[in-house]
């Protein structure tokens, strides 16, 4: 039976952020709220919980797990990122996006695409999600909350309750926060190409 949280989205209460926290670094999934929707949320080491997640959404290996991060400085701690690129996610970040780069040696080998070795990274605006990375002092494995079968996010943290409630160990209400997934944007090619319209605008990224 999962926990439930009630996270205020203006003021995250510190006490349910640290105990949210503590649950990622013991092993758990969490649902939490994002400025895309909700997004199901593990431990970037931990192999069983991406394990368990990859069954909930019914993922394959080829699919791009993303990592959220607090900031830019820590996406280039997982990321190879050239000048371009840089100015680039500085400009966008934190936003509705989620950027295709080349992983580095500190992303485990399981997180990264099997053939290309690239990750998704993404900075969100959501101060739920801030304060919970800030408390962890590293990025969440995420992914969207999409259920199999499902076009979009799940949006209501009761019926996610309801229908997670033996599968994942924490929900997160921090209220309405969206329902479409974020915009994808592979920046490994010479420019960039925009590989999912979701809520961020892919103008910006259209040469």
């Amino acid at each position: 039976m999962s926990q439930f949280f009630h996270i205020h989205p203006d003021n995250p209460q510190q006490r349910h952020v640290a105990h949210s926290a503590e649950i990622v670094r013991e092993g758990g999934i969490i649902v939490y709220p994002t400025d895309s929707g909700y997004a199901l949320g593990c431990h970037l080491e931990d192999k069983q919980a991406v394990t368990r997640i990859r069954r909930i959404r019914q993922l394959d290996e080829r699919h791009h797990l993303t990592l959220v991060c607090s900031d830019l400085s820590q996406i280039a701690t997982y990321a190879r990122l050239d000048n371009s690129n840089y100015r680039l996610l500085k400009a966008h970040t934190p936003g509705a996006y989620t950027f295709i780069l080349e992983a580095t040696r500190e992303v485990p080998r399981r997180l990264m695409h099997p053939k290309r070795k690239t990750i998704g990274l993404r900075v969100p605006g959501n101060r739920i999600a801030q304060a919970l990375l800030k408390e962890l002092g590293e990025p969440l494995m995420s992914t969207t909350l999409i259920l199999p079968n499902d076009e979009l996010p799940l949006t209501d943290p009761y019926e996610i309750r309801e229908t997670l409630e033996h599968e994942v160990d924490l929900v997160i209400n921090g209220g309405f926060c969206g329902f479409e997934p974020t915009t994808v944007v592979d920046l490994t090619g010479n420019t960039p190409q925009v590989i999912r319209q979701g809520a961020g605008d892919s103008a910006p990224f259209s040469f």
